[in-house]
């Protein structure tokens, strides 16, 4: 149990270092591109072979299949209902596709030092937005990281790429949030709170889940596997390109590399 809480504390310490970053600095846009596309080369390898496979071990390819697409539509549909949160009548019809830029609630512009924050973040709803898409995102990852020591099989990769997805996401929130006029200290205890529910969620997957068959544990895994890929084509990986250029290319693979390399320790 200390095990997973501390792999629990240091997975969410990315959104209190990310939250303090966003809240003091402005970073070049290229930079949070190039961050954004490394924590995607990292859960490419985290979905794989920590999450998706160990739920195919863990029910067969069907419940692993169903869970996976479950994930991916409750992420996808609640993902579309933040972004049209963050930003009120923003839809492909409304305009062409070319002048849709990114997704609203990942205002990377707010924590940019080379250009001004959108309305989105002016108004705040962008920053809330991408704390609740965090939350969302992040629960069954953490309770996929807890199944995962429960059962000792390790988590390095899964626990690396949770800490650089969160980092970025955490400081482009914290920068919207600022951007609004909301106080320091009142940023830093949103996203301290939600630290501390993924921590619980560690926790609980180490915890209750890990002592469950593995019918049943295979469906959080699948599960996340789908929120996690979702979250890869919906928004990480179209922001990363839009705002990095080719470039963001060299540093998904090295995000990959360094995820691999940890799931083998």
């Amino acid at each position: 149990m200390m095990a997973s809480l501390w792999f629990g504390l240091i997975a969410s310490s990315a959104l209190v270092i990310g939250a303090i970053i966003g809240v003091r600095f402005e970073l070049p846009k290229r930079l949070l591109a190039i961050l954004l596309s490394f924590a995607a080369g990292s859960l490419i390898t985290a979905l794989a072979f920590e999450l998706f496979e160990d739920a195919y071990e863990q029910g067969g390819i069907v419940r692993a299949a169903v869970g996976l697409l479950a994930g991916a539509i409750v992420f996808t549909a609640l993902s579309a209902l933040l972004d049209r949160w963050a930003q009120p009548g923003r839809t492909s019809k409304s305009k062409p596709a070319d002048e849709i830029q990114g997704s609203p609630k990942l205002d990377t512009d707010a924590a940019a030092s080379d250009k001004a924050a959108t309305s989105a973040s002016t108004r705040g709803a962008a920053g809330m937005a991408l704390l609740a898409a965090v939350t969302l995102d992040g629960v069954p990852e953490n309770v996929a990281l807890g199944i995962s020591l429960g059962e000792g099989s390790g988590g390095l990769a899964l626990l690396a790429a949770i800490f650089v997805s969160n980092l970025p996401e955490a400081l482009v929130g914290a920068s919207s949030m600022r951007s609004q006029g909301r106080k320091a200290g009142r940023i830093m205890l949103l996203w301290s709170v939600c630290a501390v529910l993924l921590v619980a969620a560690v926790v609980l997957g180490a915890g209750p889940l890990s002592s469950a068959q593995p019918e049943t544990i295979s469906l959080p895994l699948a599960f996340a596997a789908g929120a996690v890929i979702a979250s890869l084509a919906d928004t990480l990986m179209p922001e990363a390109y839009e705002h990095g250029g080719p470039a963001v290319a060299l540093s998904t693979a090295a995000g990959f590399v360094l995820s691999f390399t940890l799931s083998l320790a």
